[in-house]
C-alpha cells in the first residue's frame, strides 16, 4: 500500500447564519493515495462540494470556518497561510469545476488562462509556456491548439471547454486532482470521452483523483473505492465492487435501487421518498431516520458511528452495530 497523498481527519465545515453556525460536512475522514481515483457520492446538498472547497482552501473565512486536518504531504492545510494555498493551488493540487463556462475567466484568452499557472508556479517564460499549453491541448483531445490559444471561452463548445479546463489543472502535472462534477453540463458521449481522458491521464501520471459526482455510472466507470455521503457525514465506504454489490445503509440502498435497469420494464421508477435535511434542522440521531424503512426508535435519539463491517466495508447505521441488518439489501432490491 502507497503512503496516502492526502489524509482527511475530522474535518467539519461550517457556515455562520442567522440560527448561528451551521455545519455542512459534519467530521468526516478519508483519505486518497497516489494513483487512486476516490469516488464521493450522494444527493446535492450533501456536502460533497464544500468537502472539496475545504482541501483547496476556497471556503470564504468572513462566512465559513474548516475545522479539522487535511493532511498533505504531512502538512495540515485546514491551517495553511493564504499565502502558502496560492503555491499548492493550481500546482501541487488542481480542481475541476463543475461549469466551466462560470469558471474560466471570459475576458482572457484560453492560451493566457492555460499559460497562467506555469508562469507563477514554474516561473516560464511566455513561449516556453505557450508550448506546454498547445501540448497539453493536444493531449486532452482538442486540435487546432494554436489556433485555441488565441480564443475566448465562448467561442468554445461545452466539451471543449471542460477539455480546456482538464487541461489547465493537469498542466503543472498536480499530485491531486479534485474533480466536482466534471461531466455534469455535457451530453453523454463528450461524457464518455472525458472519462476516458481522465483515466488515460490518471494512468499516465500516477495523479491522484478524487471525483465528485452524484452518477453512480461514474463511480463505477472510474473508481477504485467511493465513500458515500448523507447530509454532511459519511454513511458507508469501501471497495466500488462491494459497494455495489452489497450495499449496506439504507440510504445507499436507495441510491442503487434508483438506477434506472434496462433489462426491467418499469411503470414508475423508484426514488427515495422525502427530501435530504435542511443543514443543522436535526442535532440528534441518524440524519436519513425520516427517509428509513428500517428506522427504530434508537434510530431517532442516537447518532452512530462509522465503523468497520465484516466484509471490509464501513457503515453509519445502527442496524449493523445491533448485529442485524443482514437481507437488507436483497429485500430492498427484490
Amino acid at each position: 500500500m502507497k503512503s496516502p497523498i492526502i489524509e482527511v481527519k475530522q474535518l467539519r465545515t461550517s457556515f455562520q447564519t442567522d440560527d448561528g453556525s451551521i455545519p455542512v460536512v459534519n467530521s468526516i475522514d478519508f483519505h486518497v493515495s497516489p494513483g487512486e481515483v476516490l469516488g464521493v457520492v450522494g444527493e446535492s446538498g450533501c456536502g460533497k462540494s464544500v468537502t472539496s472547497l475545504s482541501i483547496m482552501g476556497l471556503v470564504d473565512a468572513r462566512t465559513g470556518k474548516v475545522e479539522g486536518e487535511i493532511l498533505f504531504k504531512g502538512d495540515n492545510l485546514a491551517d495553511a497561510s493564504e499565502k502558502k494555498m496560492r503555491k499548492i493551488r493550481g500546482n501541487e493540487i488542481a480542481m475541476i469545476f463543475q461549469e466551466p463556462m462560470t469558471s474560466l475567466n471570459p475576458v482572457f484568452t484560453i492560451g493566457q488562462q492555460l499559460t497562467e499557472s506555469l508562469r507563477v508556479h514554474r516561473k516560464w517564460g511566455k513561449k516556453q509556456a505557450a508550448v506546454r499549453a498547445v501540448e497539453m491541448l493536444k493531449l486532452v483531445g482538442l486540435g487546432r491548439a494554436e489556433e485555441l490559444l488565441k480564443q475566448y471561452p465562448h467561442q468554445l463548445s461545452g466539451g471543449m471547454r471542460q477539455r480546456v479546463m482538464i487541461a489547465m489543472a493537469m498542466i503543472c502535472e498536480p499530485e491531486l486532482l479534485i474533480a466536482d462534477e466534471p461531466t455534469t453540463a455535457l451530453d453523454v458521449t463528450i461524457q464518455a470521452q472525458i472519462l476516458e481522458l481522465m483515466k488515460d491521464l490518471n494512468k499516465k501520471t500516477d495523479t491522484a483523483i478524487l471525483m465528485i459526482t452524484h452518477d453512480l455510472g461514474v463511480v463505477a466507470e472510474m473508481c477504485q473505492r467511493v465513500i458515500v455521503m448523507y447530509a454532511g457525514r459519511i454513511v458507508e465506504e469501501g471497495d466500488v465492487r462491494s459497494v455495489f454489490q452489497n450495499p449496506l445503509h439504507p440510504y445507499t440502498v436507495g441510491l442503487i435501487q434508483s438506477i434506472p435497469d434496462m433489462r426491467v420494464k418499469k411503470d414508475r421508477l423508484y426514488s427515495i421518498p422525502g427530501n435530504v435535511p435542511k443543514p443543522g434542522s436535526q442535532n440528534l440521531g441518524c440524519q436519513f431516520a425520516p427517509r428509513c424503512a428500517h428506522a427504530m426508535s434508537r434510530c431517532i435519539s442516537e447518532t452512530p458511528a462509522l465503523t468497520n463491517h465484516e466484509n471490509g466495508q464501513k457503515v453509519r447505521c445502527w442496524l449493523y452495530e445491533d448485529g442485524k441488518g443482514a437481507g437488507i439489501h436483497d429485500s430492498a432490491i427484490s
